[in-house]
């Protein structure tokens, strides 16, 4: 197994160091453990160094792990649905999970409102843009963002709280940075709006490569698997 307890005090130190270059607090920053296609036990073991925040986005998978990692954790951990979501997969994702990053269109959100039982908390929300334009992303435009937004905004049992990309793959994380300070500017226009609430305040961006100018960007979640697990070996089940 690789070194995780090292991986994550490296992370955690690189996270910080990111913070400090940018004047902000290490605690606006938060680290979700991509922990898709890895075993509970190595979620388990993060969650012993006091990781708490878990993002998967294969939902067979996800259902089936997270109550062996949550008994093997002793404690209920906080789990990102990352993956993009068809209509089949709301009722799960809105049963299952506390927060859902790449939601799209509002038919979705419909969805996801519809299905969160009363009795939880409301479900965490972030749009994803499609901010560098590639056919093969999914998330809304950029210029129609705002509107989806201020839709989702107005349903009940949901809590929407920012944005969320994924810029096109790049050699040099430094290439990533025009990306994310689009989305930042994006999402204080949406926020300044008026059409969002003030829990409007996250911005989900940044993950093992380009985390780092991700955070100088203004991110407030970074998604990290193979910097903490090491490389993935996917499983066709899982796909």
């Amino acid at each position: 197994m690789h070194d995780i307890k090292g991986n994550l005090a490296d992370i955690r130190t690189r996270i910080a160091a990111a913070c400090a270059r940018s004047g902000r607090d290490p605690a606006s920053a938060g680290l979700i453990a991509v922990s898709k296609t890895f075993p509970a036990d190595a979620l388990a073991a993060l969650a012993a160094l006091d990781q708490q925040n878990f993002g998967e986005s294969y939902l067979q998978e996800a259902l089936e792990k997270i109550p062996r990692v949550e008994a093997l954790a002793l404690r209920p951990l906080c789990w990102h649905f990352i993956g993009p979501i068809q209509s089949n997969k709301t009722a799960a994702v809105a049963a299952t999970f506390d927060w859902a990053h790449a939601v799209d269109r509002l038919k979705i959100a419909q969805r996801l409102s519809d299905q969160r039982l009363t009795t939880q908390a409301p479900l965490n929300i972030c749009v994803q843009v499609n901010i560098s334009g590639e056919a093969s992303k999914a998330g809304c435009a950029p210029e129609a963002a705002a509107a989806l937004c201020a839709e989702i905004s107005a349903l009940p049992r949901l809590r929407l709280r920012g944005l969320m990309c994924i810029p096109a793959a790049v050699s040099d994380a430094e290439d990533a940075r025009l990306a994310f300070r689009a989305v930042r500017i994006l999402h204080t226009v949406i926020r300044n709006s008026g059409a969002v609430g003030a829990d409007f305040d996250t911005l989900s961006m940044g993950m093992s490569d380009d985390f780092e100018v991700a955070i100088e960007e203004g991110a407030t979640w970074v998604r990290i698997g193979s910097a903490l697990f090491g490389s993935r070996q996917y499983a066709p089940a899982f796909l």
